[in-house]
């Protein structure tokens, strides 16, 4: 059995590149939200079917929900970024040990910063669907989504498999 070492991984240009990034457009995100809020109607779209139109209307207020579970999302997978030593591995010998570290949180900061672009644009969408200026988030969102996430977690997995 290898020991797992808890020293940090340092995190990599690339990573914090992603970050600024994810970060940058949620900011945006929710700064274009709070300027929009007021002149938003109080029934806004608060979700979508699986071909991105507008299933449910609900309270603007609602829509501040949005920022705050990808707050909390990327707040979570961030402190999980700061322990590669507690995911499970595959194949972990004392040879590749350092390098499935690295691996593990590349694969933890691409989904975080994935999921924190997805929940811009459906900020983004949202008020934009509200004020009339769009129609839905496109039938293409929900394949484009899965694909890019699974597509993800399936070349880090494969790259895992190859160490």
């Amino acid at each position: 059995m290898v020991k797992q070492q808890k020293k940090p991984v340092t995190q990599s240009l690339y990573e914090t590149f992603l970050n600024a990034i994810s970060l940058l457009s949620f900011i945006f995100a929710i700064i274009f939200l709070v300027f929009q809020l007021e002149t938003l109607p109080e029934k806004v779209p608060v979700h979508f079917d699986e071909t991105g139109r507008v299933d449910r209307l609900g309270n603007k207020v609602e829509l501040l929900l949005l920022p705050l579970i990808g707050t909390i999302v990327w707040l979570g997978l961030t402190i999980l970024e700061k322990y590669p030593h507690l995911y499970n591995y595959l194949n972990l010998t004392e040879k590749n040990k350092e390098a499935q570290y690295k691996n593990g949180r590349l694969m933890v900061n691409v989904l975080k910063n994935e999921i924190i672009l997805l929940f811009s644009f459906i900020i983004f969408q949202s008020v934009r669907i509200a004020s009339g200026a769009a129609v839905g988030l496109g039938a293409a969102f929900g394949p484009i989504f899965l694909t890019v996430i699974f597509g993800s977690i399936l070349f880090f997995v494969i790259r895992m498999l190859k160490m």
